[in-house]
């Protein structure tokens, strides 16, 4: 199992950051759509690396279209020598309409037709191939030479693509090459619900069980040198399942455990922004079930027994900062 990490931070540090995370022993580095342009922080993160793999995880779909994507895409992984992955997501319909100003509708059908359309635009650099895709959501058909990328070593980059419901995963499954496990999951959910959707995906595509496909797994976890950072942590971990807990569109995993009832109560709280009452609610019960807790000597081996068999790749999801000292034991633990 490859151990990544998360490069958060801003442009100007995503170099340095890089550069110390490769020397520390990650396997592969993600960056988020948050703050900053995701593929601008691949750029510097490729640019100040040498081995390691780089990523988006995830840059948001729907804000693009499949030629934005494609070009990027191709862009980055003859820059990186074949190490980036084009890691995408879909957001939700509140972002997509009121922040990114773009159309919703059909998000698993529209991610399926959007992922087909890039790989038939890289087709037509890489190959050759006439551009003729057409589509319900979108049409490609027009490729001059001036405008066509020239085809590289490397290729296309893979795809990999982040869900928690089951279409959208059985769409991943279907048309990409890996999967983000959302960190809002439990190891319940990821055997009866994931594995079970990406595997109908795959045998879609004509393809037997996952050998081939990278699950991505980003765990939550709970660890410190001290009790108070622990403390903090454990607080800090409570506040973020319960932001994703007040999404509509996640209450399938609450359903699983029989926590559906705790949705609406905290969807109603985000509204009125009562957070810290929000964070009252999940209880350690809940706590457990969503995130790995322990020393730090503790938290390789607990996760090599919760996710060992069902994830390729894994990263640690902490929204409270951890040494990275704190941290050494677990890169060990491989």
């Amino acid at each position: 199992m490859k151990i990544d990490a998360n490069l958060g931070g801003d442009l100007a540090g995503a170099p340095a950051a890089a550069e110390t995370l490769e020397r520390e022993g990650y396997d592969g580095l993600w960056v988020a759509e948050a703050g900053s342009d995701p593929f601008l922080q691949s750029l510097q993160a490729i640019s100040a690396t040498g081995s390691v793999t780089v990523g988006t995880s995830v840059a948001i779909a729907f804000a693009r279209t499949p030629m934005t994507l494609a070009t990027v895409g191709f862009d980055l992984a003859r820059h990186s020598q074949g190490r980036f992955v084009l890691g995408l997501g879909s957001q939700v319909k509140a972002h997509i309409e009121r922040r990114y100003s773009m159309p919703w509708s059909r998000p698993a059908a529209r991610m399926r037709e959007l992922v087909l359309a890039m790989r038939a635009i890289w087709a037509s650099w890489q190959d050759g191939e006439k551009l003729d895709f057409q589509g319900d959501f979108y049409t490609h058909t027009l490729m001059t030479p001036f405008f066509a990328q020239q085809p590289h070593p490397h290729g296309p980059p893979p795809v990999y693509l982040a869900g928690v419901g089951e279409r959208m995963t059985e769409v991943a499954g279907e048309v990409a090459d890996g999967f983000f496990v959302h960190p809002f999951s439990t190891e319940r959910y990821l055997r009866e619900v994931t594995l079970p959707s990406l595997e109908r995906g795959r045998a879609k595509a004509g393809k037997e069980g996952l050998d081939g496909f990278t699950v991505c797994g980003s765990s939550m976890v709970v660890t410190g040198d001290t009790e108070e950072e622990i403390a903090k942590a454990t607080r800090g971990i409570k506040r973020q399942i319960a932001f994703y807990a007040s999404t509509p569109a996640y209450r399938a995993v609450l359903d699983l455990h029989g926590f559906g009832d705790l949705q609406p109560e905290l969807t109603a709280l985000s509204k009125q922004g009562r957070w810290r009452e929000m964070t009252d609610l999940i209880t350690d019960d809940i706590l457990h079930e969503f995130a790995v807790t322990g020393e730090p000597d503790e938290i390789g081996p607990a996760l090599r027994a919760r996710i060992g068999g069902i994830c390729d790749r894994v990263s640690l999801y902490t929204p409270h900062r951890v040494a990275p000292a704190s941290l050494a034991p677990f890169l060990a633990s491989r």
